[in-house]
């Protein structure tokens, strides 16, 4: 027999093989394991829009949909946070009853509990609003694996905005990771997802 044949009939096993092996793992997902949680979320201590001194421990046994941004935020943030309220808005009284929205700000400097009194509740009704003392933010955004920067610190006017993620967190019962959401997420699909927790 010649070279070509039995390079092709080798091409011919490969692919048979792979083909039959990505058969094998969709016929019996079990033989899939996946190993380890997604180490995202823990304890923070930070300031409620009331002034009320707040943990994670204040919302044990709810749900968590957490979204880290600022109030000058010109885009971004309004953005996330109306998709929010509107996916909160689809759920029933009793799933609404299990959730609490939280904005963490990412901008204390700024966003005093007064001014996120003032905010929140353009959102949604049940929004509480966090910040803190710098040191505090950072320590939040840190075990929610959240980046935030200021950008423009060198304008002359001292106005300036600031860097951050754009992912809304959904946190379980007893704090742990159970979802995320993309910048952008319709908000039917998010309250879709929310109601197969709740």
């Amino acid at each position: 027999m010649s070279r070509i044949f039995f390079i092709a009939l080798a091409a011919v096993v490969f692919v048979g093989a792979v083909i039959g092996g990505k058969a094998f793992f969709l016929n019996d997902p079990s033989r899939i394991k996946t190993v380890g949680t997604v180490n995202i979320g823990g304890p923070f201590s930070l300031v409620d829009h009331t002034g009320k001194a707040v943990t994670e421990k204040d919302y044990a046994g709810k749900y968590m949909l957490i979204y880290f941004g600022y109030t000058f935020c010109p885009d971004v943030c309004p953005t996330s946070l109306s998709i929010m309220g509107e996916a909160l808005d689809m759920l029933t009284p009793e799933q609404l009853d299990n959730v609490v929205p939280i904005f963490v700000t990412v901008d204390p400097e700024r966003d005093t509990s007064e001014v996120l009194a003032g905010y929140v509740p353009h959102f949604h009704e049940k929004m509480v609003g966090l910040t803190g003392a710098m040191k505090d933010i950072k320590a939040a955004a840190k075990v929610f694996k959240v980046f935030f920067a200021k950008a423009n610190e060198d304008d002359p006017d001292g106005i300036y905005t600031m860097d951050h993620g754009s992912t809304t967190y959904l946190m379980g019962p007893e704090g742990t990771y159970a979802a995320h959401f993309s910048h952008g997420t319709p908000s039917k699909m998010m309250a879709d997802k929310l109601a197969e927790f709740l």
